[in-house]
């Protein structure tokens, strides 16, 4: 049965493009959101993984790997997606409906995406999908501007925009100094005036957002996840709190396509969260020691942590 529109507490999942297959399988993608539109669930976006990560060399980069010491590599990642095929593939999902949602984490993958998506708006014209870019932990200067000029959300996930042991040992020495400090350029992104949305990428990390928010105001782990007495990790690229609450709550909605949540507002859908603290009223610092002590959906509370 079709999801009402009526309903409240909606999730929207992504259908999963299957890299060993190609054009042929966007009619089974058609034929499975149908399908999976039931109750309170709906499928119209479609998770596209276009690389994998740099402590594995997998990220796909633009220019080779170091060694550790400063000398280059032979190797720079790996495109899952070959470039040609993932214009074709956005331009028919796109030209189809789907919000297109991106994992990428090299340099290179976040610009074949960008160049994906142009495709698709070359040939169908601005459709309104709202396709976004997960993770974007390296970033070419060069292709910042151009997620707003493509209207493409920059898809955060802030917890990670920290030192801390894998980044110290396990990324910078790989990345080198100039693609270090391309990493996870919220601020910049902020600045040219890209669309903004959050997430946790949970089970890899804490669904914790407040543990996010904190390291994106403060570019440094919150008291709870510290590993260490860090400075803070490219401070320049940090982000104010109302910014990143506002990517957590409206910029997720908005990707989402559920433009009747994410903001209290009369006429909106109440789903709510209470927090511990009116974290405005407390030191920056302290942004990661605020709890959820109750969450409604659509005016019904299905969270209590003071009757826990």
């Amino acid at each position: 049965a079709a999801a009402s529109g009526m309903l409240t507490g909606r999730v929207v999942g992504s259908l999963w493009w299957d890299r060993s297959r190609g054009l042929e399988q966007i009619d089974d993608i058609v034929r499975r959101r149908d399908e999976s539109t039931v109750g309170r669930f709906r499928a119209r976006s479609v998770k596209i993984m276009q690389d994998g990560v740099a402590e594995n060399f997998t990220a796909a980069m633009l220019e080779p790997y170091c060694d550790g010491h400063g000398h280059p590599r032979e190797d720079s990642g790996i495109s899952f997606v070959e470039p040609e095929l993932l214009k074709e593939a956005a331009t028919r999902l796109d030209a189809l409906g789907f919000t297109l949602h991106f994992h990428a984490i090299g340099d290179r993958a976040v610009r074949e995406c960008l160049d994906a998506v142009e495709a698709a708006l070359v040939q169908n014209g601005p459709r309104g999908n709202r396709h976004h870019i997960s993770h974007i932990q390296v970033v070419h200067p060069d292709d910042i501007p151009r997620f707003r000029a493509l209207d493409v959300t920059a898809n955060m996930q802030m917890l990670w925009a920290t030192l801390e042991p894998q980044m110290v040992d396990l990324t910078i020495p790989f990345l080198g100094a100039q693609r270090s400090a391309w990493q996870y350029p919220f601020g910049d992104l902020l600045r040219s005036g890209a669309a903004l949305a959050a997430g946790s990428d949970w089970s890899v990390s804490t669904p914790n957002p407040m543990a996010a928010i904190h390291v994106a105001v403060n570019r440094r782990s919150a008291p709870t996840e510290w590993e260490g007495d860090y400075e803070p990790f490219l401070p320049e690229q940090a982000i104010d709190l109302a910014t990143a609450l506002v990517a957590y709550t409206a910029g997720s909605a908005r990707v989402n396509h559920l433009d009747d949540t994410g903001t209290i507002a009369v006429g909106m859908r109440a789903d709510l969260a209470l927090l511990d603290r009116d974290p405005f009223e407390h030191p920056a610092e302290e942004i990661g020691l605020t709890e959820v002590r109750g969450t409604w959906v659509g005016g019904e509370r299905v969270f209590d942590s003071v009757g826990d």
